[in-house]
């Protein structure tokens, strides 16, 4: 490994750094988008058993016990009790738009990672090719082994390159894709406890 980095030249650090980051980013939302930590089953059947019974207050002190984001988006909408669907859905959607950024932060981060990944690559690779012409346009005849180095750095950036965006974007394809399921159920799940909230008509 300590050679792979020491032929591909000084744009193999970078790329090195953007594996470290994008490995991180990953492992870090894998933990965040737990559906677990963010739907625990056992939280919605309790506060819907409550809010069927019309037990506001305890739903409210409930939501305030458990940490899931669903809790925090429900509370929104068990606050507005007694209100008109109109109004409980606008501070649901409020609350809910911010909770979704925060389950998507850094997200973004990875499709950026797996960019800048691909041009560091491409750039340690015209490093190469400059030094490959520097040596044929200083030598009449060239010598084969004097060009190893210049097409070392333009191979091994490459590759390097790409072994780091190709997986960084399938890691981003994963989280978005969770990140937006998990937004999906939440949804739905506050789309019902509106009925159960809303003012009795």
């Amino acid at each position: 490994m300590v050679e792979f980095i020491v032929k591909g030249g000084v744009f193999m650090y970078p790329i090195m750094l953007c594996s470290i980051l994008s490995l991180a980013i990953f492992l870090d939302k894998l933990w965040h988008l737990r559906e677990k930590k963010n739907i625990p089953q056992p939280f919605l059947q309790e506060i819907g058993a409550l809010l069927q019974e019309n037990k506001i207050e305890e739903a409210r002190e409930l939501c305030r016990q458990n940490h899931s984001t669903i809790s925090r988006i429900l509370f929104a909408g068990i606050n507005q009790h007694g209100k008109k669907r109109e109004v409980i859905k606008e501070r649901i959607e409020e609350v809910g738009r911010r909770e979704a950024s925060l389950l998507d932060r850094y997200i973004e981060a990875l499709s950026t990672v797996a960019s800048v990944s691909t041009l560091l690559g491409l750039l340690g690779t015209i490093s190469g090719m400059i030094k490959i012409f520097s040596v044929i346009s200083s030598e009449r005849v060239v010598n084969p082994s004097n060009l190893a180095g210049g097409i070392s750095e333009a191979l091994y950036t490459t590759a390097a390159g790409l072994s780091v965006a190709i997986p960084t974007i399938v890691f981003y394809r994963y989280v978005s894709g969770r990140s937006h399921a998990l937004v999906m159920q939440m949804e739905e799940y506050a789309t019902h406890m509106i009925e159960l909230v809303k003012e009795k008509e």
